[in-house]
């Protein structure tokens, strides 16, 4: 099986997780980034970017759909790969239907690609050329939503983790007293979440945040310590591994029901604290596996509660680490169940 993989090939980013997972499951695997591989996963792009974007219409700086189209002619593919794809031009996948009929092509997102500030006229003109769409929001499948679009064969699939990188490991004392905390949250400013952490804090919680967009909240409350960035790779699953609470919001302008982070802290064998959804609670049986919250009142509740209970605590982080490995949650078990379902056409 030979693969074409498109995506962002920064090291930091999961697209490159998916690309070297693809690699290890045994297929051929040829990759070209759609991103500047240089850009970090939070770099600002340049005034032209950023208004190309805002138009829907952005620049293929990589020259990516050159290479996708020199690629299948050398390379012999027979499945085409392509990671959201705003870059990619709907004359692109037109040309490669019509040259290259036998091979497939696939669309994988994370993110809300209904949503207008999440995708391109590129993309939107493009996915009808598509032959099937994978997407980690169950609601893009409703036949309003990306199936409006031209969309075929739009199947939801749950969140992964990499099992290379997102695991539990043992912690120095350096590194117990670099990330530890009793209640942590890793992750990007938004309000509703600013919200929930500074009730935490004037309840008496005190709470480490990592991630970035928190500058303006910094000093807000003495209980709230804003640690100014982000985190990735190693260090990313040190806090994780050091704290005794990870909690867990979900982004409201991407109407998320699940997030990557609703599987990495399991599969990090650590406890998380993450809003009650029914995707949640599907990937995770409450009280056992996971703990859940809908109000900042519970959320508050369940901080006090869980820092008073360590053994209930390490009961659902190691069940909650077993229910990933067995139930398949794994960029692998995940690749390789999309895998299955195009060759079962």
């Amino acid at each position: 099986m030979k693969i074409i993989y498109i995506g962002h090939l920064n090291n930091k980013a999961r697209a490159c997780q998916r690309y070297k997972a693809l690699c290890e499951l045994g297929y051929q695997v040829l990759a070209h980034t759609s991103v500047p591989k240089s850009r970090g996963y939070y770099d600002k792009p340049n005034l032209i970017d950023r208004v190309l974007w805002k138009i829907g219409i952005p620049r293929d700086t990589t020259k990516v759909n050159t290479k996708i189209l020199n690629s299948l002619s050398e390379f012999k593919a027979d499945i085409l790969w392509i990671d959201k794809g705003n870059t990619i031009y709907p004359r692109t996948l037109k040309k490669i239907k019509k040259i290259h009929p036998i091979v497939k092509i696939i669309s994988f997102a994370e993110d809300d690609m209904y949503a207008k500030h999440n995708h391109t006229r590129f993309y939107k003109k493009g996915l009808k050329y598509y032959d099937w769409v994978f997407t980690t929001k169950s609601y893009n499948t409703e036949k309003f939503e990306l199936p409006s679009f031209g969309a075929k064969n739009v199947i939801f699939i749950g969140n992964a983790f990499d099992r290379n990188v997102h695991k539990p490991i043992q912690l120095s004392e350096e590194d117990y007293k670099k990330y530890s905390a009793d209640v942590s949250f890793i992750g990007s400013y938004e309000k509703e979440r600013a919200d929930s952490l500074l009730f935490l804090a004037q309840n008496g919680v005190k709470v480490r945040v990592w991630g970035g967009g928190w500058e303006n909240f910094q000093f807000t409350h003495s209980n709230l310590i804003i640690e100014g960035r982000s985190l990735f790779e190693e260090e990313y699953i040190k806090a994780i591994c050091a704290t005794k609470i990870n909690l867990c919001f979900l982004r409201k302008i991407n109407r998320d029901l699940q997030t990557a982070r609703s599987v990495e802290i399991p599969a990090c064998q650590s406890f998380m604290l993450a809003e009650r959804t029914n995707e949640h609670l599907n990937l995770f049986e409450e009280g056992k596996e996971a703990a859940y919250f809908d109000s900042n009142a519970e959320l508050l509740e369940k901080v006090n509660y869980y820092l008073k209970n360590e053994e209930k605590r390490i009961y659902i982080e190691n069940n909650g680490y077993k229910r990933c490995i067995e139930d398949g949650y794994s960029h692998h078990d995940r690749l390789e169940c999309m895998i299955g379902k195009v060759l079962e056409e």
